[in-house]
């Protein structure tokens, strides 16, 4: 037997005291590259890449091949995901807030941010927030999957820090089609499919915390630890020496990369 659902919490209360301890649950996540790949026998190059972080990975997406189709499409995704596993089930007073928390995440990916932010931000706007309900509102999108937290890991010190974090979206196709006015470059797109491909890999993914900067993606899974600055390219030297430089405070022997869309290789560099 399969149950499936978009909520995080569908294994929680009653269901979860009937089948307790007679299940497995995994998470299922929109087409990784290589799957879209497969899906449309593409080639893994450069071109198929961009098209797949320029379009988005929902399986439906593919019979529809224009534009307006795909939009409304995802309008119909992201309002019923809002209204059957959020509104109703959590019993929402403010639709509308929530309708508007979702954007502003979305035009934040890949930038630190807090439920203090939200709550200055709306305030801006005349609207009458709290920060407990802000709070609530963003842990309901995360438990319906459309959007991620990365927190933030201090790592010298290997903790978690509290406050500030980043959000990222579940899906491209909720910017590409539904709020591409906000004006991503490559960066964030590149950003926000690095992030999903290391949760469909198994990885635990935090922003990694530095005395002087930041780590873009601490990811760990078990015993083994994966670091990763992400940049549209490094061919300008500043960016280069900005995005490796950050690993050399880094005292241990994990695996370190820079994901960039350069066609040219780099040697390793060693400490």
């Amino acid at each position: 037997m399969y149950i499936t659902g978009s909520n995080s919490e569908l294994l929680a209360g009653e269901l979860a005291s009937l089948l307790s301890g007679r299940y497995v649950s995994f998470e299922i996540y929109p087409f990784s590259y290589r799957e879209y790949c497969h899906f449309h026998a593409y080639e893994q190059n450069r071109g198929s890449f961009l098209e797949y972080i320029q379009s988005g990975a929902l399986p439906d997406l593919f019979q529809l091949k224009d534009v307006d189709s795909r939009r409304l499409y995802m309008a119909a995704v992201k309002d019923t995901i809002l209204l059957r596993d959020i509104i109703f089930r959590y019993s929402i007073k403010d639709a509308r807030l929530l309708e508007d928390i979702f954007p502003y995440l979305v035009n934040t990916v890949s930038n630190l941010t807090s439920v203090s932010n939200l709550v200055n931000y709306f305030g801006s706007k005349n609207r009458r927030v709290n920060y407990e309900t802000i709070s609530h509102y963003i842990h309901y999108l995360e438990t319906a999957f459309l959007v991620h937290r990365s927190v933030r890991y201090q790592i010298k010190g290997k903790e978690i820090l509290s406050g500030t974090c980043k959000f990222y979206i579940n899906d491209l196709s909720f910017r590409n089609y539904l709020y591409s006015g906000y004006g991503y470059d490559l960066g964030f797109l590149l950003e926000n499919a690095v992030y999903l491909q290391l949760k469909v890999e198994g990885y635990q993914v935090y922003t990694g915390a530095l005395r002087n900067g930041e780590i873009d993606f601490v990811a760990v899974k078990g015993d083994h630890i994966l670091y990763l600055q992400i940049a549209v390219t490094v061919m300008d030297q500043q960016v280069y020496d900005r995005e490796f430089g950050a690993f050399k405070t880094i005292d241990d022997n994990y695996e370190k990369f820079v994901v960039t869309l350069d066609k040219f290789a780099f040697l390793p560099l060693r400490a």
